[in-house]
């Protein structure tokens, strides 16, 4: 069987591969803090974060698809240390809030390095996540906000998750997300 040989690696591709890291160490955060809201029974809180953990690590596996469809090696990464000790609900997630915002920021790297590059369809995949962030960081802010504003009183953060569903329950994928590796879960 003869070996492909596989495209060379320009600064946008090796930024996705960065990416992936990046994405499956949030996906390890966000599981970190639904374990330890699921610890001090607070269940939506716990559902609504290994629901976040499971969209990063469809993203890390939507630019593993990506990297693959286009004929580059990719690498599997490690994700280093998460932190899994809080001191109270705000903590979490304004750490939450400000990893989407970071992840935000890589993703405009992303789309501005495609584009310096002259990679048009490299920058058209990097859209789908650009709109992507928005909602994440809008929805992470209302959270830190009903959080703030319940002073204390969880019961009120858990009856705003069930009532108002910041995400979606029935768990239906976003039809205009790219296709993931192995199948979105």
């Amino acid at each position: 069987m003869a070996i492909r040989k596989k495209e060379p690696r320009s600064k946008f591709y090796e930024l996705l591969q960065q990416q992936v890291h990046n994405e499956f160490k949030a996906s390890q955060q966000y599981l970190a803090l639904a374990v330890w809201f699921d610890n001090d029974d607070l269940p939506q809180l716990a559902k609504r974060f290994y629901r976040q953990s499971v969209e990063e690590r469809n993203h890390a596996l939507a630019l593993v698809r990506y990297l693959m469809d286009t004929d580059h090696h990719v690498e599997i990464p490690g994700t280093g240390e998460v932190r899994n000790e809080f001191a109270g609900v705000a903590e979490l997630v304004e750490l939450a809030l400000e990893q989407e915002k970071e992840v935000s920021a890589d993703i405009k790297t992303l789309a501005k390095t495609a584009r310096d590059e002259d990679d048009y369809q490299g920058e058209q995949f990097m859209q789908w996540f650009l709109k992507e962030q928005v909602e994440e960081i809008a929805q992470m802010t209302t959270l830190l906000n009903i959080v703030k504003r319940a002073d204390g009183d969880l019961f009120d953060v858990e009856n705003f998750l069930a009532r108002e569903a910041v995400v979606d329950d029935d768990g239906a994928a976003d039809p205009t997300m790219p296709p993931v590796a192995g199948g979105a879960l």
